[in-house]
């Protein structure tokens, strides 16, 4: 009898073992090969690029469609998840498989994504997705009863950045892997990859537009024009490394600080270049992230919507090893002034920061905002007043430096004075007012001037006495701001200040953002 038990332990036991090679080779050997030959990888082996080794626990590994008929054909039902570790820290992780079904989306696909983020917000761990698919499978979503259970599901709409979401579109994707993307924290997007809602074929079939998936949704359309894409890479593997490198700043969950870093960049070091990188005319471009380099740890940084908004800069960086986001105004592009892009891209990257305790340093450079009719056409008093009401609210620490011009408005949703920043400074170049010099001259003075015996020099007095009430000294002195300081002392400034700003609570914010949403 105990012979014929071990007997049958051992038959069960070598039956898993075949059950789960099987399992393995998802829809099956020749799609997989059909993959990697045409220079893609697989759905696992995307997540064992993304995993430490040895630590993915596969969850879900026999899973197939409840569809009767394609049980061989469907392991995984579209969809591998489970949990392993990213840089030493734990995740859950799903990767869209598309040798199943082309990655679309089935019911137990859907339960078990469902399962794998209600998982991830009940233990606190950061969620990665590697998307590819179809979005709803078809037959499986047809008619009133196959749509009513396969609506979003609650864990993606209520999130609320207790976790990091973060996304990598590494295939074409359609319907569930955009919605996800579009609910991210943090989104990269392959080259020669779509997201959209719908595909080419969809999108000809019910408009009759013709139109290729670069048109449709390529990294150029959400680089330049929609914003839902924060970074680009020309591989698999740059794609997510860019995952990696975000993470790195982001805690597990709400509950935490990010994780400090470790650096032998004195706190103290005088930054002695940036009075070269500065120009000595005030109308003269450069490139703010000249500046940004010399006062980071180590010169290291990662910018977040490089390509979306180019007038603004919003940077992830340490400052003496602690986690800051950076806004600043990009004076090589429209000379700093910020239209509607910027504007969302300022409020995302605030409720960013705010929700993940992130303190916000602002490095001011604007004319003001860059107005038009094409702006106006696009809400730009709304998208300014938005960027204002998540300044507003937010409550992490928050310190400004005004280094050159800070113009109109745009010097409050910079966060200068009277909103809500810790420590506002400038250096001594700072120029401060409701409108620059020459244009405030011109609109006031422009009919005397015209009249003017020598108007040439008669605008030249005016220039400078506006300019002299301009400079920062005369807010100094009211204290309107806190301090005009040298500006290779800036670092030392913004390591010292950031650590007295954060004495109570660390940069622990009441995460008044954190249900706001993830696109504008």
């Amino acid at each position: 009898m105990i012979e014929q038990a071990v007997g049958t332990v051992h038959t069960a036991v070598d039956d898993l073992q075949q059950r789960k090679q099987q399992a393995r080779l998802n829809g099956g050997e020749a799609k997989l090969n059909q993959q990697r030959d045409t220079g893609h990888y697989t759905a696992r082996e995307r997540i064992d690029y993304l995993v430490d080794e040895g630590t993915f626990m596969e969850l879900g590994l026999l899973n197939h469609s409840d569809v009767v008929g394609t049980e061989k054909k469907s392991f995984g039902d579209g969809l591998i998840a489970g949990i392993g570790k990213v840089n030493g820290r734990l995740a859950v992780i799903q990767a869209g498989d598309k040798s199943v079904f082309a990655g679309t989306e089935g019911t137990v696909h859907l339960r078990k994504s469902k399962a794998l983020m209600a998982y991830a917000l009940k233990r606190g761990l950061p969620m990665f997705n590697l998307n590819e698919g179809g979005g709803l499978r078809m037959p499986d979503g047809m008619g009133s009863d196959g749509i009513s259970t396969k609506l979003f599901p609650e864990e993606l709409l209520t999130l609320g950045r207790e976790v990091p979401f973060m996304t990598s579109i590494l295939g074409d994707s359609f319907g569930g892997p955009t919605w996800m993307a579009a609910s991210s924290d943090f989104v990269t997007q392959l080259k020669g990859t779509c997201m959209a809602v719908a595909g080419p074929r969809m999108l000809e079939m019910a408009t009759g537009q013709k139109v290729s998936k670069e048109e449709l949704g390529g990294w150029q359309v959400h680089g330049r024009h929609t914003g839902q894409v924060d970074t680009f890479g020309e591989t698999v593997e740059q794609c997510i490394d860019q995952l990696k490198a975000f993470f790195r700043y982001m805690p597990s969950n709400a509950s935490e600080e990010p994780p400090a870093k470790e650096t032998d960049d004195d706190p103290s070091r005088p930054v002695d270049a940036v009075l070269t990188i500065l120009p000595t005319k005030p109308n003269q471009i450069y490139d703010m992230k000249a500046i940004v380099k010399e006062l980071v740890d180590d010169g290291e940084y990662f910018e977040y919507k490089s390509t979306y908004g180019q007038a603004l800069l919003t940077i992830l960086t340490h400052l003496n090893g602690k986690v800051v986001g950076v806004i600043a105004n990009q004076p090589n592009k429209y000379a700093g002034a910020a239209g509607p892009e910027e504007c969302e891209k300022a409020t995302d990257f605030i409720c960013l920061c705010d929700s993940f305790h992130i303190p916000l340093i602002f490095l001011h450079d604007t004319p003001g905002f860059r107005i038009s009719t094409q702006a106006e056409k696009e809400k730009m008093p709304t998208k300014i007043m938005v960027w204002n009401q998540a300044l507003a609210q937010s409550t992490v620490p928050k310190i400004s430096v005004i280094i050159r011009k800070s113009i109109g408005a745009a010097y409050g949703n910079m966060c200068g004075p009277t909103m809500g920043a810790d420590f506002v400074v400038a250096w001594p170049t700072a120029e401060i007012n409701f409108t620059g010099p020459e244009v405030g001259v011109n609109v006031v003075y422009g009919r005397q001037l015209e009249h003017a015996e020598n108007p040439k020099l008669e605008r030249k007095k005016l220039v400078e006495k506006w300019a002299f009430d301009s400079s920062p000294y005369k807010a100094a002195a009211g204290h309107y701001i806190d301090d005009v300081i040298d500006p290779r002392d800036t670092r030392k400034f913004l390591c010292q200040a950031l650590e007295y700003a954060c004495h109570k609570n660390g940069s622990k914010s009441e995460r008044r953002l954190a249900n706001w949403p993830t696109g504008f």
